[in-house]
């Protein structure tokens, strides 16, 4: 069952990384605001769901399994956004090819912060 779990989540956190980008990407745009959206959702729900599981912690397995593991490893993306940069930098954005960088690796982690923060302070 586990195994079933982490697929379904998978393929929902996919399928919602890539109806971001149809959204979000605009053709000719500097940074692909979908992978960003991506990211820093992912990087805020994560947060958010660590903290839950923490205090449930008698929770079937499964439920980590399909949020954490499956939906948001479908969901965001570490290997669209290196290609992202390195097509950046193969233009020569370099300072581009930074920012992006920076937003997405500080980004995704301060709002994990903040999920986990978020989680704390509404429901401990």
């Amino acid at each position: 069952m586990q195994w079933i779990a982490v697929g379904m989540g998978a393929a929902l956190g996919a399928w919602l990384r890539w109806g971001l980008s149809l959204w979000l990407n605009v053709a000719g745009q500097a940074l692909p605001l979908g992978t960003l959206a991506a990211n820093w959702g992912g990087g805020f729900v994560i947060g958010f769901l660590v903290a839950f599981f923490e205090g449930h912690q008698g929770l079937p397995v499964e439920w980590r399994l399909f949020l954490i593991t499956g939906f948001l490893g479908g969901l965001t993306t570490f290997s669209t956004f290196s290609a992202e940069a390195m097509l950046l930098l193969q233009r020569g954005n370099y300072l581009l090819a930074i920012a992006h960088s920076g937003l997405h690796l500080l980004g995704s982690v301060a709002l994990c912060v903040a999920g986990f923060a978020v989680y704390r302070a509404v429901f401990a």
